[in-house]
C-alpha cells in the first residue's frame, strides 16, 4: 500500500495541538484543527447578545488558541501566509471533517478518560485504514485501546512531538503490540522525510525515552548542585553551551518551560517508577515545592529562578533567585579555572576530558552529574530501548543537546573513566564490563565512513540504521579529505561531487576560507562534477572576519581593505561563473558575507531553519561582496518597467538598509535571497545529501558555464530621489540615526547605479566597483569603527 498524507486532522488546540497543526501547514498539508465548545458564554459574548449556538461562540476555544499560537514567539509557522492552510472548528459541529483525513492526531488534555471518550466519537467518522495517533507525553499508549475496533487498533500509535514542534527535532513513535508494522514504518519515514524530524522508535514505558533521561539529567544536576553548594548562576554557566547544551542551560530552561510542567513530569515519574534504582532523584527538593507554592513558575508568572526587573534608570536587568534565602539578587559573574581552560577549544568533544578532569568545584560538579547520568543510561537498556543510539538520538533531538550521554562518555574516554566512576559510587551496568571484555572500548566507531554503534545483545558493532541516506561529514573526516587549510576542508562526498566545509570560529570568512573557495573550484574544475559548500556546525556562516577589518581600519590601511574586498568580490564572481555547478547549503545563521556567498552559487539548498540577510548596516557598512549588486540584479530580472520597478527596488533597498533577517528559508523567498530555482531541506540532516543531488541533477540536465551580466537595469537619480525621501522621513521620525542615513545613501547610490541622469543598463563589475568604493568610504568613519568594536565585544549591533 502506498500511503500519502494530503489532509491531517488535529484534535485539541492547546499549545501542542495548535503548534503541531502549524507544522503540518509548514510542509504544505491541508490541516483541520478542532476543539471543544465552551461550557458557557463569557462576559464579552453576553454583552453582544450572542448565544451558545452562535458559531463564533462555539469556535471560541479553538479560535483563541490558534490566534495565541500565531502571536507567540518564536513563530510556529515558516511563513505567515501558511496559516491559510488550517481550518478550525469544534468537536460537536465539525468532527465529520475527519472522514477525509489521512492522519488523525489527538492532542487533548492528558486525561485517559477524556481521550477514550473522544476516540469513541472519532470511530463514527474515521474511514478504515486511516492512521490515528495520540500525542501524549505520559499516558501508556496501550491503555487507550479499550473498546476500539480491530481496524482502529491496528492503525493506532503513540507519537510524541516536543514543544515547540517547529524547532525541536524529536518525534518519538510508540506503537502498541497491535499496531501494524507498515503503520510504524510509515510514521518513522514520514516524520523524517516530510516533517524534518529525528524519529525514534520507543517502547511504551513511562515518559518514553527523551523525557525519562532528560528529566533525570536535569534533576541530577539539581542534586549535584546541592551536594557542592553551588548557585543558580553557576549551574547555568556550567550546563549551557560549554557542554553543548542550549544557552538557556538548566534553570533558564525551567523558567521558559514552566516549573509546574517540570514538576508534573517529575512527580509522575516518581510515582510510576517503583523499580527504578534512581527513583529518589525524581523526588523534587523542598525549595522547588516552596517555589510552586509561591507561584514562582517562571516566565508565565514573571518570576522563577530568574526575575526580570528594571534599575533606577529604567534599564532592564535580570535578577537571580538565591534558593537559600529566597531573595532575588543581581546576577553573579561566574569564573572557574576549568572553564577558562576550555575557552580556546572549539571542538566540543575535546572539551569533555578537560571539564571532567577539572580540579576545582566545576570539575567536581561535572564528574558527579555526568557519572550519575552515564550509570543511569546503562541501566535503561533494554528497559526503554534495546539500542543505545536511540537514547542519544532522542535526548539530542528533544532537549537540544549536541552530544548524547553515550557520545559524551566516548569523548571522556570509557575505559579510563570506569575506575573513577566506581570510586565516586557510580557503577555502570554489567553489559558495559562485558563490552570492554569483548575488546570494544567505545560505544561508537567509524569504519569506512560509516558510523556504527555497540549492540548490547550481539556484543558487536552494527551500522546505524538509515546511514546511507545521510552524508555526515564527521564520519568521512579521516577517509575522504581531498584538500584543506587552517580555515576549511574539502571532502569527496561521492559520485564525483566535492563538499567544502568551513571550520573557523562561527565559520567566518577570512583569508583562509577565501583561499579555500578558490582552490576548491580549481580542483573541482579539473576532474569533478561539481561543488557543494556546506557544513554541519550550528551556523553556516556569520559573515566576514570583522577583527581583521577593524585592525586595518584603525591603522588606516585602506589599500589592504581595498585588496581584501576586491579579493572577496573576485571569489564570489568566480563561484558564480565557474565551469562546474555550485550549490550552497545554508542553515542557521547565514549572514552578511555568508549570505553573499549563497547568492553567488548556481543553486541554494537551504535548511528550513535558515536565518539569512545582508546585515552589514549593523556594523556601519554596506554589503560589498556582491550582495548589493546581486539584489539589484534580481530586481532588474524580475520587473519590467515603471513605478512598480522602483517599488520592488525600494523593497530590496529597505531589506539591506534595515539589516532585515529572514526568520526561515521561506521568508528568504520574499526577500529575493532565495529564488524559484532554489530548494529547501525540511530535515537538516539530509541537507548535504540534498545539495549533492542538486549538483548531480544540474550535471544530468547539461550544465553550461554562465556568462557575466552587462544588462542590469539601474534607475539613477530618479531612484535615489525616491529612496532619499523615505530615508529622511525615517530620520525625522527618529527611527534611524545620522550615521544610518549616511549608510542608506551609500546603499542607494550603488543600487541605483550612481549619479546617472536616467535608467541605464550596467554590468555586474560596474556595480561591484561602486560597492567597494562605498564600503571603503565608510571604513574611515568613527561611528563605523564603534559599531564594529561593539559587535566584536557583545555580538550585537549598535545603532549610534
Amino acid at each position: 500500500m502506498i500511503r500519502r498524507i494530503k489532509k491531517v486532522a488535529i484534535l485539541g488546540s492547546g499549545i501542542m495541538g495548535s503548534r503541531i497543526a502549524c507544522h503540518f501547514a509548514n510542509i504544505g498539508i491541508e490541516t483541520i484543527l478542532l476543539d471543544i465548545i465552551p461550557f458557557e458564554l463569557n462576559e464579552a459574548e453576553k454583552s453582544k447578545g450572542l448565544t451558545i449556538e452562535d458559531k463564533v461562540v462555539r469556535n471560541r476555544i479553538v479560535n483563541d488558541a490558534f490566534k495565541a499560537t500565531l502571536k507567540s514567539k518564536p513563530a510556529s509557522l515558516y511563513h505567515k501566509s501558511f496559516k491559510d492552510r488550517i481550518t478550525v472548528g469544534n468537536f460537536d459541529d465539525n468532527l465529520d471533517l475527519i472522514k477525509d483525513a489521512d492522519l488523525i492526531l489527538e492532542a487533548v488534555i492528558e486525561n485517559l478518560d477524556i481521550k477514550k471518550s473522544l476516540f469513541e466519537k472519532v470511530e463514527r467518522h474515521r474511514k478504515e485504514g486511516t492512521i490515528i495517533a495520540s500525542n501524549t507525553s505520559g499516558i501508556p499508549i496501550h491503555l487507550m485501546l479499550d473498546g476500539r475496533s480491530e481496524d482502529f487498533q491496528q492503525h493506532f500509535c503513540g507519537v510524541h512531538f516536543f514543544n515547540p514542534p517547529r524547532y525541536l527535532k524529536l518525534l518519538e513513535v510508540i506503537p502498541t503490540p497491535k499496531t501494524k508494522t507498515e503503520v510504524v514504518d510509515f510514521l518513522m519515514e514520514y516524520g523524517d522525510k516530510n516533517l524534518g524530524k529525528r524519529t525514534v522508535l520507543c517502547k511504551d514505558t513511562p515518559a518514553f525515552i527523551a523525557n525519562r533521561v532528560g528529566i533525570y539529567a536535569i534533576l541530577k544536576v539539581v542534586e549535584s548542585m546541592q551536594k557542592l553548594g553551588l548557585n543558580v548562576d553557576q549551574i547555568d554557566k556550567l550546563t549551557g553551551p560549554v557542554i553543548g547544551r542550549p544557552k538557556s542551560a538548566t534553570f533558564r530552561t525551567s523558567d521558559v518551560v514552566g516549573l509546574d510542567t517540570l514538576a508534573k513530569v517529575a512527580n509522575n515519574l516518581h510515582a510510576g517508577l517503583v523499580n527504578d534504582e534512581a527513583r529518589d532523584i525524581f523526588k523534587l527538593p523542598d525549595y522547588i515545592g516552596k517555589m510552586l507554592d509561591n507561584n514562582m513558575l517562571g516566565d508565565k508568572t514573571k518570576q522563577g529562578f530568574y526575575k526580570k526587573t528594571k534599575d533606577e534608570n529604567g534599564k532592564r536587568k535580570i535578577l537571580t533567585l538565591d534558593i537559600q534565602t529566597f531573595e532575588y539578587n543581581d546576577k553573579q559573574k561566574v569564573n572557574f579555572p576549568t572553564l577558562g581552560q576550555t575557552k580556546p577549544i572549539e571542538n566540543l568533544k575535546d572539551r569533555f576530558p578537560i571539564l571532567l578532569g577539572g580540579k576545582d568545584e566545576a570539575g567536581e560538579f561535572y564528574r558527579d552529574s555526568f557519572f550519575g547520568l552515564f550509570q543511569y543510561v546503562t541501566n535503561r537498556i533494554p528497559e526503554i530501548a534495546d539500542e543505545l543510539y536511540k537514547i542519544d538520538q532522542a535526548i539530542c533531538a528533544g532537549f537540544g543537546w549536541e552530544m548524547g550521554p553515550f557520545e559524551t562518555w566516548d569523548a571522556v574516554g570509557l575505559k579510563k573513566s570506569i575506575n573513577k566512576m566506581e570510586e565516586a559510587g557510580y557503577t555502570p551496568n554489567q553489559w558495559v564490563y562485558d563490552m570492554l571484555d569483548a575488546g570494544c572500548e567505545s560505544f561508537y566507531v567509524v569504519e569506512d565512513g560509516n558510523k556504527k554503534y555497540y549492540d548490547v545483545t550481539s556484543k558487536s558493532y552494527k551500522a546505524l540504521p538509515g546511514g546511507s541516506s545521510f552524508i555526515i561529514l564527521d564520519n568521512i573526516r579521516k577517509t575522504n579529505k581531498v584538500w584543506g587549510n587552517a580555515g576549511a576542508t574539502l571532502f569527496d562526498i561521492g559520485d564525483g561531487v566535492l563538499n567544502l566545509e568551513f571550520h573557523t570560529k562561527m565559520n567566518t570568512l577570512g583569508g583562509e576560507v577565501i583561499s579555500a573557495i578558490n582552490k576548491s573550484i580549481s580542483i573541482a574544475e579539473e576532474n569533478w562534477k561539481g561543488l557543494v559548500i556546506g557544513n554541519q556546525a550550528p551556523n553556516f556562516s556569520a559573515g566576514a572576519n570583522l577583527a581583521l577589518l577593524l585592525m586595518y581600519a584603525i591603522e588606516q590601511e585602506y589599500d589592504e581593505i581595498n585588496m581584501m574586498i576586491a579579493a572577496f568580490q573576485k571569489t564570489m564572481m568566480r563561484l558564480r561563473y565557474s565551469s562546474i555547478p555550485t550549490v550552497a547549503a545554508p542553515h542557521g545563521m547565514a549572514l552578511a558575507g555568508g549570505c553573499e556567498l549563497t547568492l553567488h552559487t548556481d543553486l541554494i539548498q537551504a535548511a528550513a531553519e535558515t536565518y539569512t540577510g545582508l546585515v552589514e548596516v549593523g556594523v556601519g557598512l554596506i554589503p560589498a561582496g556582491g550582495g548589493t549588486k546581486e539584489l539589484t540584479l534580481r530586481v532588474s530580472d524580475r520587473i519590467e518597467a515603471g513605478d512598480v520597478e522602483l517599488n520592488a527596488l525600494q523593497n530590496s533597498f529597505m531589506h539591506i538598509a534595515t539589516g532585515k533577517v529572514a526568520t526561515s528559508a521561506y521568508e528568504a523567498f520574499d526577500m529575493r535571497i532565495l529564488t524559484e530555482k532554489d530548494r529547501i531541506s525540511i530535515n537538516k540532516d539530509r541537507q548535504i545529501a540534498d545539495a549533492k543531488n542538486a549538483v548531480l541533477k544540474m550535471v544530468e540536465n547539461g550544465y553550461n558555464q554562465p556568462k557575466q551580466r552587462d544588462d542590469i537595469k539601474v534607475q539613477g537619480r530618479a531612484g535615489m530621489a525616491l529612496f532619499t525621501a523615505g530615508v529622511m522621513g525615517m530620520r525625522r521620525g527618529n527611527y534611524i540615526s545620522d550615521h544610518d542615513v549616511k549608510i542608506a545613501e551609500k546603499i542607494s547610490y550603488v543600487m541605483n547605479g550612481g549619479d546617472l541622469s536616467q535608467s541605464t543598463l550596467v554590468s555586474e563589475q560596474y556595480l561591484l566597483d561602486l560597492e567597494r568604493e562605498a564600503f571603503l568610504s565608510l571604513t574611515g568613519e568613527r561611528k563605523t569603527l564603534e559599531r564594529i568594536q561593539h559587535m566584536l565585544k557583545t555580538g550585537k549591533p549598535l545603532r549610534n
